[in-house]
């Protein structure tokens, strides 16, 4: 059967995407370079240890559906619609990485026919699709955009191990190159979304991403803040967050951690390396929240050498057995996830380093393979420090706190006066 929808980029964004659309029945097409990835959605298995929003049992349910995989760019020219899902990811000078979905475009431009939709979905900087994706289409198979195409941006919401909102219960927000383009991108994704939401145009929808991101970032910051500034004048943060957010207005409930992972990396515009030029001024508030999310690392090392010392014993030769190393609860995926960084301190700080993690079978830091740890209450027992970086469902951690002998937990999970908390 003839595919009538292209997903480029098989990833924590292309997977899902695609899932929904052939939930919907949908005839849809996955490509992606990479042929290990296409290898292993063919056998029916993930490509990466669980993200969270799908299973290999999802996967092989897609395929009996109809879903296809492949590294053959002929089948981007045979559908009616093609959305890019390429990863963006920020680079050492803080500017996104636009190579992928750029490569993306370049691979549909040479196949595209006139009336398709384009969607990009991708984390990008407010006028990425108009004044970079656009020219790359249009030059690449020589027809115009909102002329003989149509093409939209719609932010990703995929909220990996979410339970309750899912691609078909989340608002999907998309905004046109021109009223007709966005019509066109509603029409597609009201076959498989129960809300679509219409953006003023490109910049605006692309702007939802930029807000919705850090938003998330500048609130998790406050609270990490709040997590230092509490425990050094012996308040329980944790039980300031549960009065709190009894407030039935203006305040919304989020709690610290141990770092700041994932795909939504927050977004300044002040780099704008597409186009080679500047703001001339940053988004002071979400340099600062980066700034302070990205030490909390180094604050959770801190509060574990403390905790060994108090105990007598010190970080050089310590057990020190690590739980949940994603960088979500429930999810394997490690991208961006804080628990390398605190790994990487505690081996470098002589540390005998174990984890545990349902979702990751391996793990390796600073080039090394971690022993991972198969029965947990045994694993937390031997250890001198157990530290709880993601709280994952099967996790009993009133148990926990029982075998540990030192639990140190970073996400306020454990029952009142278990364990330290972070």
């Amino acid at each position: 059967m003839p595919a009538d929808f292209a997903v480029i980029g098989l990833g924590p964004f292309g997977l899902p995407l695609a899932q929904a659309a052939t939930a919907a029945a949908i005839p849809t097409v996955g490509y992606d370079t990479d042929s290990r990835v296409i290898a292993a959605l063919r056998a029916g298995h993930l490509p990466t240890e669980g993200d969270g929003s799908l299973t290999a049992a999802g996967i092989r349910r897609m395929l009996s559906a109809g879903f296809r995989a492949t590294t053959d760019d002929a089948e981007l020219g045979r559908v009616r619609t093609a959305a890019i899902c390429a990863p963006t990811r920020l680079g050492e000078d803080r500017a996104l990485d636009l190579t992928a979905i750029g490569d993306a475009a370049r691979a549909l431009a040479a196949r595209l026919r006139p009336h398709t939709t384009v969607l990009l979905e991708s984390a990008v900087y407010p006028g990425t699709t108009e004044e970079f994706i656009r020219p790359i289409l249009e030059g690449g198979s020589g027809l115009r955009a909102g002329r003989d195409f149509h093409l939209a941006y719609s932010p990703s919401r995929i909220d990996p191990g979410n339970r309750r909102h899912g691609f078909a219960n989340t608002p999907k927000v998309i905004g046109g190159l021109t009223p007709a383009c966005t019509e066109a991108a509603a029409a597609f994704y009201g076959r498989i979304c129960e809300k679509v939401v219409r953006a003023k145009g490109l910049r605006e929808a692309e702007a939802v991403k930029v807000l919705e991101t850090n938003y998330r970032h500048v609130n998790i910051a406050l609270a990490n803040e709040m997590a230092v500034f509490c425990h050094d004048i012996g308040v329980d943060l944790w039980d300031v967050v549960r009065c709190a957010e009894t407030k039935p207005f203006g305040f919304q409930a989020f709690r610290p951690g141990p770092g700041v992972g994932g795909h939504g990396v927050p977004l300044d515009p002040n780099y704008l390396s597409y186009k080679g030029r500047s703001l001339g001024y940053p988004l002071r508030m979400v340099e600062l929240a980066q700034e302070i999310n990205g030490r909390m690392p180094r604050y959770v090392i801190q509060r574990c050498a403390m905790l060994l010392n108090e105990h007598g014993k010190s970080a050089r030769g310590a057990r020190v057995l690590l739980l949940g190393v994603g960088y979500k609860a429930d999810v394997g995926d490690e991208e961006g996830s804080p628990a390398r960084e605190i790994a990487a301190r505690l081996v470098e700080m002589g540390a005998q380093l174990s984890y545990h993690d349902p979702h990751v079978s391996q793990w390796r830091v600073l080039g090394q393979p971690v022993p991972r740890a198969d029965c947990l209450y045994e694993a937390a027992a031997a250890a001198d420090l157990t530290v709880l970086l993601q709280h994952h469902r099967t996790y009993d951690l009133q148990g926990l706190a029982v075998k540990a002998q030192l639990l140190l937990d970073t996400r306020g999970a454990s029952p009142a006066g278990a364990a330290y908390r972070l």
